[in-house]
């Protein structure tokens, strides 16, 4: 008998467990807005109006993660496949005036071109505002907002943190994941993951 109440209470827990892990909290992505490069302004309320889906790629050039993906032309790949669907990407420098990645209008413009970037912009963020708002940690720390304005990815851009860029090629990408499954209008499930790079200089 007591073996069969244990059996039905552990049945009970994992079924409670399990039905409240199936209810997905609804993350809203925080407005903000910031100044491109291009010296446009961007908000991200607005730029949602449009109806696409927006990836924001914290972005340090100093940093070796981020060259890794950089160097290596699978940021530029990225980047190229999903603007060419509609999707803003926004590279976003928060780094410090003084600190590592501190970038303004003229830098940032040089920098887009060295890169051969194909963002949708560089988002100025020296005061770290926004950075802190996402709390993001890690150059590159990517986040993927649907349409409607919800949070639906934040973390790694893949699944292996080495800097070295030939790690890329069998690593699992995460954002090209979530953003392929959202654009044919799945429902994503993808659990946040912990970002690796150099961290935020704010």
């Amino acid at each position: 008998m007591t073996q069969f109440v244990n059996l039905l209470l552990t049945t009970l827990i994992f079924f409670s467990v399990n039905t409240w892990a199936a209810k997905e909290t609804t993350i809203i992505a925080s407005d903000f807005s910031l100044q491109g490069q291009d010296g446009k302004t961007y908000k991200l309320s607005e730029v949602l109006k449009e109806g696409q889906h927006v990836v924001l790629e914290w972005f340090n050039n100093e940093c070796p993660y981020v060259k890794k993906h950089y160097d290596s032309g699978n940021m530029q790949a990225l980047q190229k496949k999903y603007t060419e669907k509609g999707v803003k990407w926004f590279s976003i420098a928060s780094s410090a005036k003084g600190k590592q990645g501190y970038l303004e209008t003229e830098s940032a413009n040089k920098v887009r071109a060295d890169r051969k970037q194909l963002s949708t912009a560089i988002l100025l963020d020296s005061n770290g505002e926004v950075g802190k708002l996402y709390g993001a940690k890690t150059t590159p720390h990517m986040f993927v907002i649907n349409p409607k304005g919800e949070l639906i990815y934040s973390g790694a851009i893949d699944s292996d943190s080495s800097y070295r860029s030939e790690s890329i090629k069998e690593a699992k990408n995460y954002v090209a994941q979530v953003l392929d499954a959202s654009l044919k209008g799945k429902k994503v499930v993808q659990a946040p993951t912990s970002p690796y790079g150099c961290s935020v200089k704010y």
